[in-house]
């Protein structure tokens, strides 16, 4: 059984399209098909329904495939395994982040890169159900997300924090409430707001905290991208609730004020998570080293501050 034979097999779960999976190995279809059914004669089991077109895999083919995601990533864990022994590590680091998140993932990647500068980064934006599946069949090799995250089982996972998603009112500069120290949640559902969609888990988390003041709010806009949300809040004609680590990617529009919400009784953790795998990979520890190296918290804080004063 070669390495291949399972790349195929993983390709076409993903293509679920011979043509289009052998264009993706840049092999000819027979090939592929042919490999496929060298893989399905060794293991002497039936791996993919076969009509006039792919019809999907059978359970034994889907089990396999959790083993091919699983001996795939252990595989390019040698590699790079191999390649840091040679004082140069190289590869590709697959990381998802959650949205809200990706607008601090630089500070982690840029000096990642500078340390390593034969890594290719790869970043993927995922809801927190995608990276769940992912990091389940190794599809990606770490993520940025919520960690105390209780919608959603990582199974065994290894966690490292980086800061937690503090909130502030981003609100016009002439505003009812721009000119307080503190607002209440309360007070913030009541303005004209622009927020992100009720599928994204901040969204839902800023609906716990606007119930537990007892309010509700009622968006006029819903988007489901933090830049959006900027761009909308910069016509100063609604309000909106906002990540501090946001600030790093976009500040305060002109013209718009930052303001401290209460504090909410839950500030949920945002950090690094990845599947539990027996040995570490290389790449995923020389991530874990350099965000070690980092005060997140303390940078988000400063430049809250910043903005604040």
């Amino acid at each position: 059984m070669l390495l291949r034979q399972l790349e195929y097999l993983v390709v076409l779960a993903r293509e679920r399209h011979f043509a289009r999976a052998a264009a993706a190995c840049h092999v000819s279809q027979p090939s592929l098909s042919a490999a496929i059914r060298k893989l399905e004669r060794e293991l002497g089991v039936p791996l993919v329904r076969r009509g006039q077109r792919f019809a999907g895999l059978t359970p034994e083919g889907e089990r396999v495939l959790l083993w091919a995601h699983r001996m795939l990533a252990d595989a390019d864990g040698l590699r790079q395994d191999l390649s840091e022994m040679r004082d140069s590590l190289s590869g590709t680091l697959r990381m998802g982040a959650i949205p809200t998140a990706l607008t601090a993932a630089s500070l982690l990647t840029t000096p990642f890169c500078e340390r390593y500068p034969h890594v290719r980064v790869l970043l993927t934006s995922l809801s927190s159900r995608e990276i769940a599946r992912r990091l389940a069949e190794f599809e990606i090799d770490m993520a940025m997300t919520y960690l105390d995250d209780d919608e959603e089982d990582f199974g065994e996972v290894h966690v490292s924090p980086l800061y937690q998603e503090r909130y502030l009112l981003l609100t016009p500069a002439d505003g009812e409430l721009a000119d307080r120290q503190v607002a209440r949640w309360a007070e913030v559902a009541a303005l004209p707001l622009c927020l992100l969609a009720p599928e994204m888990r901040n969204r839902r988390i800023l609906d716990a905290n606007f119930r537990h003041a007892g309010a509700v709010a009622v968006p006029a806009i819903e988007t489901d991208t933090v830049s959006a949300l900027f761009a909308h809040v910069a016509t100063h004609r609604w309000s909106s609730v906002i990540s501090y680590a946001w600030l790093h990617m976009f500040g305060v529009p002109e013209g718009m004020r930052v303001v401290r919400l209460e504090r909410p009784a839950r500030e949920p953790r945002v950090g690094l998570v990845l599947a539990r795998t027996g040995q570490e990979p290389v790449i995923a520890k020389a991530v874990l080293d350099v965000a070690r190296d980092l005060d997140l918290r303390e940078v988000f804080d400063r430049l809250a501050a910043q903005h604040l004063t």
